[in-house]
């Protein structure tokens, strides 16, 4: 990680980590955040020589459409992972860090598996 990105990251881990149940592990070498097992949202630092430091994150459906078409400056479909409905939100050039948040907790919700209904004799 470069210098002038370890406190995007730094930030980013702030708003992951705040989430009960939330995980950080590495995959392909970059931070990646994890609730109750399911990934939701990683760090993009350049990787395969992407213009910016951003954070790839899971969407509910629509939501990349929205987003993208309202700020296509800072939203974006992320390779690998857009088709699936993620959405790439571009962090190093002053975003709005409880704008990211909200959506962040919105992929957490969305990713988050659904608790199982009690049995009948458990109410």
């Amino acid at each position: 990680m470069s210098p002038e990105s370890a406190p995007i990251a730094d930030q980013l881990r702030i708003i992951c980590m705040s989430f009960e149940g939330a995980s950080e592990k590495l995959s392909h070498g970059e931070p990646a955040f994890f609730v109750d097992g399911k990934l939701f949202t990683t760090l993009d630092d350049h990787h395969h020589g992407s213009p910016h430091v951003s954070a790839w994150v899971a969407a509910p459906p629509g939501a990349q459409e929205t987003l993208i078409g309202a700020k296509p400056d800072r939203f974006f479909r992320p390779p690998y992972v857009g088709h699936r409905g993620w959405v790439g939100i571009v962090l190093d050039t002053d975003p709005d860090w409880d704008e990211v948040a909200g959506i962040i907790a919105d992929a957490v919700t969305h990713v988050r598996p659904v608790p199982k209904s009690r049995k009948k004799s458990e109410v």
